[in-house]
């Protein structure tokens, strides 16, 4: 399925937390190109003019939201859901592409301040915004986790992010079960991405686009009900798009 013939989302607004980053960078793209109205939080001027630049003039951006605003606090989720609903109206979509990545110690080495960043500060971000969006966006809407796969694979010395991503996939499931056919909840494991961090290119690895192609493509698929995503690797993705593509 070709993300810019065959995906049409003229008609949806989407928030991409996470969007300015190396893999929400990807989300936002394929989100523009299937012409959804994007909404992207950011902590700073300074960043979303960094974004700004990042993306040049490869995609439309008339329909692009660059807003400064922060979610990490259930409170200030919360009042940044009111705030891009006041302005701009109903969410139809959000796709949370938020973390990052820690290694180098053993989990018993592990500081305190460590765990209160990799573990707390993300897992309580992701947390907040499922709080703040999953009970507003629309019930034909779709609600995304970009996580790891290291959620179900532990990775020798980085133990508080697989906890943390474990959690995360937890809480999707939670979300799935909770809500039943009420919203859609997908959760994506994702292997090594290829994005503009990685000056390197590994063809079997999934790409930045790839993750905003399946993300975008399930945003317009209003029969696909909740799932958990495998894209460890670029066969994944092909195969999975392949059966998404027939539906």
């Amino acid at each position: 399925m070709s993300n810019e013939t065959k995906v049409n989302l003229s008609n949806s607004r989407v928030v991409i937390a996470g969007g300015t980053g190396s893999v929400g960078e990807g989300i936002v793209r394929a989100y523009l190109k299937a012409g959804a109205e994007v909404i992207v939080p950011s902590r700073s001027e300074e960043k979303i003019a960094e974004f700004k630049k990042v993306l040049g003039d490869t995609v439309p951006t008339e329909k692009l939201h660059l807003v400064v605003a922060t979610y990490n606090t259930f409170d200030s989720a919360e009042n940044f859901a009111k705030e891009i609903i006041d302005t701009f109206g109903p969410v139809d979509h959000v796709v949370a592409s938020i973390g990052g990545w820690w290694g180098g110690k053993a989990l018993w080495d592990t500081s305190e301040a460590e765990w209160n960043v990799f573990f707390t500060e993300f897992a309580t971000s992701h947390m907040a915004l499922a709080k703040a969006f999953v009970p507003r966006i629309s019930a034909h809407g779709a609600y995304q986790l970009i996580i790891g796969a290291s959620a179900i694979y532990p990775v020798q010395g980085s133990g508080i992010v697989s906890m943390q991503q474990a959690a995360l996939l937890m809480m999707g499931k939670v979300l799935q079960t909770e809500l039943g056919d009420q919203r859609r909840i997908f959760t994506h494991m994702l292997g090594v991405v290829n994005n503009r961090n990685r000056p390197g290119f590994n063809k079997e690895w999934i790409s930045a686009e790839n993750v905003g192609e399946i993300t975008s493509t399930l945003s317009s698929l209003l029969q696909v009900p909740s799932r958990n995503f495998e894209l460890f690797d670029k066969a994944q993705f092909d195969a999975q798009m392949t059966e998404l593509g027939g539906l």
